[in-house]
């Protein structure tokens, strides 16, 4: 009984924490990949459709790093079901945003 900690779980606490270096690196290349977008959009360097695919593509990759930095994603003892989890939720997700878009562009009364 003397190995549990506080949340009555027997696994040291370092276990399910990343390290100080790992949130702070997380935590600059985030910064990084909002501000690339914020840039680009303050100074004009990119026409419209170039530019929303660039901030579309830095929301992914923001999106990576908070699950991988900050959500321990890969720190699990299964992280290949937290992966299956999370790639069916982005299934659903993607089909619902497409769909609705479909719906709202090609529900023209004729």
């Amino acid at each position: 009984m003397a190995n549990h900690n506080a949340h009555g779980h027997g696994h040291d606490e370092h276990e399910s924490h990343g390290s100080m270096k790992s949130y702070v690196i997380g935590f600059v290349i985030s910064i990084v990949l909002t501000i690339l977008p914020l840039v680009v959009v303050l100074n004009d360097l990119m026409d419209k459709t170039p530019t929303l695919i660039f901030i579309l593509i830095m929301a992914v990759l923001q999106f990576v790093v908070q699950l991988f930095f900050f959500m321990h994603l890969r720190e699990e003892k299964k992280p290949r079901y937290n992966v299956m989890a999370l790639i069916f939720g982005l299934v659903i997700l993607v089909t619902i945003i497409a769909g609705s878009i479909w719906i709202m562009a090609y529900n023209t009364v004729g």
